[in-house]
């Protein structure tokens, strides 16, 4: 068959579908479902309407008084829009892509925008052609930003080094809309050709640009929005989001497992000036916070709780990064729209009864529909699996006489302080020994440092869960439980341990690339929560998430002080110590 014969064919049937969908919204033909006397969100006139919704095709053909093939009572019911994230990272959740769309469908989820640059860390560009593959076809839309920094600093040693080239090609992709947050923001304000090369191949796409960029202000704000970065989800109060907002970025409101900005930004949300420039995002999303609160869902309960006005919460959890992403089709209730419902109780709770998605029932009182995973080609699914490269390390690997600088933990933040130096472990104290240990290319490279308020008291702990480029991480106070327990991590290709005196204690295994799991979420979540409860045995402050509070302290993009794979370094000075 021909190019033209197949896009004729193509053309045919879409106008065969339209024809059908005209016929239906006239009221002269059937609809395939029809939910009656429904009251639902009308978030373009920001009001409750009541009457019928008529679904043919997947989409929306009517409101009005219609006849379907199903028809379903909504009566005492409220039926929004399906619910979008506008920016999480997918392998935060620790599970694969199919277990997490289980997790969050009955949230009332149906699209999430997903920069994969956790794994694009490990992986490269395979890790971008990996989480496309384990998407497609799921039932909760899976769009994509295509990560910007890997990786996320010079300073770092990562799995892959991709510049604009390597990631030119994705823009074309059907389900990619954008570069991804631009945590290079040094790199953007010094007219750095690397990075500014990745946003001309976006915009020359006609694609968005997301930022990160927080507490940036002044002429150097000026200069990283003139680059062309439109949004931020790193306002962590409300002086820096507005800066933002006056010129003219678009505020993801952030509230994830690891941060927390609603509170702080919920003069934001309740404001009838600024709220249409924000929409609602998780960031990171870790187990036992989307089996304990929910998801998109959860945050328009806190809004609520909080002040905010409903149906404009709704807005600000649907319409808004609709519109931002150029998604044209959904986060709205109106004919031609995607038929995703999020079907709730009322608009102070949010407890999601029913979700359609393309007016398919995916969703219904705690009974959800089953799918199967996609199936990932077979050399991804190979590489994914093979991801640790380094030598077996022994105590003398850990060794350390000199003084090295000690990362400050601030209780609730991922912020750190500048705490002086340390010459070695000091439980009573709480002077901890801290190593990054490279394991992607097998270059025997270990930054060592130290660090305060943790409190472990015995034993280590480790995980290849260490943002961005997921090295392995590992925090002890002895150099050979150190060793122990990084053999460990390699030894299950990836994961969380706890060890003490040269036992293992409790171990999570994520053997997808060093970061997710083939288990469901539940059993993930059982093995984390006991993880997590060794930890804290072992004398780990009971405010703290041992394993998501560790994992952030190699990220060399959030002041003050980090530790790579080539030591202690000043995030604010770009220098080591």
């Amino acid at each position: 068959m021909s190019y033209n014969e197949t896009w004729s064919g193509m053309i045919s049937r879409r106008v065969i579908d339209k024809q059908e969908m005209i016929q239906v919204a006239a009221g002269r033909k059937k609809a395939d479902l029809v939910l009656k006397n429904a009251t639902y969100v009308n978030v373009f006139s920001g009001e409750l309407a009541t009457e019928d919704i008529a679904v043919t095709g997947g989409l929306i053909a009517g409101l009005g008084e219609y006849e379907g093939n199903t028809e379903v009572d909504m009566t005492g019911k409220i039926v929004c829009p399906g619910f979008i994230d506008a920016h999480i990272h997918l392998e935060s959740s620790l599970v694969s892509p199919a277990e997490f769309a289980r997790a969050v469908l009955p949230h009332g989820t149906t699209t999430v925008i997903t920069d994969p640059h956790e794994i694009t860390n490990v992986m490269g560009t395979d890790g971008i052609d990996y989480m496309m593959a384990a998407t497609e076809g799921l039932p909760v839309d899976v769009r994509f930003m295509i990560p910007s920094c890997v990786p996320a600093s010079a300073m770092d040693e990562s799995g892959a080094n991709l510049d604009y080239r390597d990631v030119d090609s994705f823009f074309d992709h059907p389900r990619v809309l954008g570069l991804a947050e631009m945590m290079d923001f040094p790199g953007v304000l010094s007219a750095n050709a690397a990075a500014v090369s990745k946003i001309v191949a976006s915009q020359s796409h006609h694609k968005k640009i997301d930022g990160h960029a927080p507490g940036l202000g002044g002429k150097d704000l000026n200069a990283y929005i003139a680059a062309g970065v439109y949004s931020d989800h790193e306002c962590a109060d409300i002086e820096d989001a507005m800066q933002k907002l006056r010129r003219g970025q678009f505020i993801m409101i952030r509230e994830g497992t690891a941060a927390r900005n609603l509170e702080a930004l919920m003069p934001l949300v309740k404001s009838d000036k600024y709220f249409d420039r924000c929409m609602f995002c998780t960031d990171d999303k870790h187990p036992n916070d989307l089996l304990e609160h929910g998801h998109i869902d959860y945050i328009c309960r806190r809004a609520v709780e909080m002040g905010a006005d409903p149906i404009q919460t709704v807005q600000v959890a649907c319409l808004h990064a609709a519109r931002y992403f150029l998604l044209n089709n959904r986060g709205a209730i109106a004919p031609g729209y995607l038929a995703d419902f999020a079907i709730v109780d009322n608009l102070k709770n949010f407890n999601v009864q029913t979700v359609y998605k393309e007016g398919r029932l995916v969703y219904d009182n705690g009974l959800a529909a089953d799918f199967p995973a996609p199936e990932i080609p077979e050399h991804l699914a190979k590489r994914a699996l093979d991801t640790f490269h380094l030598p077996k390390l022994s105590a003398e690997d850990f060794h350390e006489t000199r003084r090295k600088g000690v990362i400050g933990m601030i209780p609730g933040q991922i912020v750190t302080e500048d705490r002086g130096y340390a010459e070695g472990v000091d439980i009573e104290n709480d002077i901890l020994k801290i190593a990054v240990i490279e394991r992607h290319k097998h270059t025997g490279h270990i930054g060592i440092g130290y660090i305060n308020g943790y409190g472990l008291k015995a034993g280590a702990i480790a995980t290849s869960v260490a943002h961005d480029s997921h090295n392995i991480i590992c925090i002890g106070c002895n150099d050979e439980d150190m060793a122990f327990a990084a053999n460990r991590i390699a030894a299950n290709h990836g994961g969380i341990v706890v060890v003490k005196d040269g036992e293992v204690l409790s171990e999570l295994q994520l053997e997808i690339a060093g970061l997710m799991s083939s288990r469901s979420l539940t059993e993930v979540n059982n093995t984390l929560e006991h993880a997590k409860e060794t930890a804290h045995n072992l004398g780990v402050g009971k405010d703290i998430d041992p394993f998501m509070t560790l994992s952030f302290m190699s990220l060399p993009v959030i002041p003050t002080l980090r530790l790579t794979t080539r030591g202690i370094f000043d995030v604010i000075s770009q220098q080591y110590i």
